[in-house]
């Protein structure tokens, strides 16, 4: 089953484990060279972050892309280049889960709850938000349950115009494999040296 085979994939990765600044920070690395940085709330043991990084097909490392949480801040463009830059006002969409769901916000898009639109793709495996006004759309898919080859449920999903948060709720599944790799997290020990390096597990 695929749940197994990415349980499994997990357990086997190479660890490494930092406690710093209130947070649980997991480095995973997989046997096919990919990358998983993970970080957890100590007192909650709610997922903050989640980034992945592979290498290229030339070997080199690639760049850490966001699955949940925070984007990573872009590089300030200095005043000699000529670069160009994304407007801080422009609509920023990010993951944010909580223990029993996913989540999805969508910050600086002030229209009212009627202009927006949400609906299921099943064959395709996604979720697309689209506003009436023709001013935004987002297609996007549920890395975790692609991973675990989960069907998709269009009931799980539910939506709020309060904080823009797009809601589905987590398969017992991944509820169950979240709860095991928490147990094994936390028997991974805090390998930082005095010098701030990390040991691999």
């Amino acid at each position: 089953m695929a749940v197994q085979s990415w349980r499994d994939s997990l357990k086997s990765s190479k660890k490494t484990a930092l406690i710093h600044d209130g947070k649980r920070k997991i480095h995973y690395l997989f046997a096919d060279g990919k990358e998983m940085a993970e970080e957890y709330d100590l007192k909650t043991d709610e997922l903050i972050a989640r980034r992945w990084r592979h290498k290229s097909t030339l070997g080199a490392q690639g760049q850490w892309q966001v699955e949940v949480g925070e984007p990573l801040p872009t590089p300030v463009a200095s005043f000699e280049c000529d670069a160009i830059q994304e407007n801080c006002s422009n609509p920023v969409f990010m993951r944010k889960d909580t223990k029993s769901s996913f989540q999805w916000r969508i910050r600086n898009l002030p229209y009212s709850k009627d202009v927006f639109s949400v609906c299921v793709e099943p064959s395709e495996r996604c979720i697309i938000i689209k506003t009436s006004n023709k001013k935004y759309y987002k297609k996007f898919n549920i890395p975790d349950l692609d991973r675990s080859r989960l069907p998709f449920d269009c009931s799980a999903l539910s939506f709020t115009h309060a904080n823009n948060t797009l809601i589905y709720k987590k398969p017992e599944e991944i509820l169950t494999l979240e709860q095991e790799l928490l147990k094994v997290i936390k028997k991974v020990k805090d390998t930082a040296g005095p010098d701030g390096d990390c040991k691999t597990q």
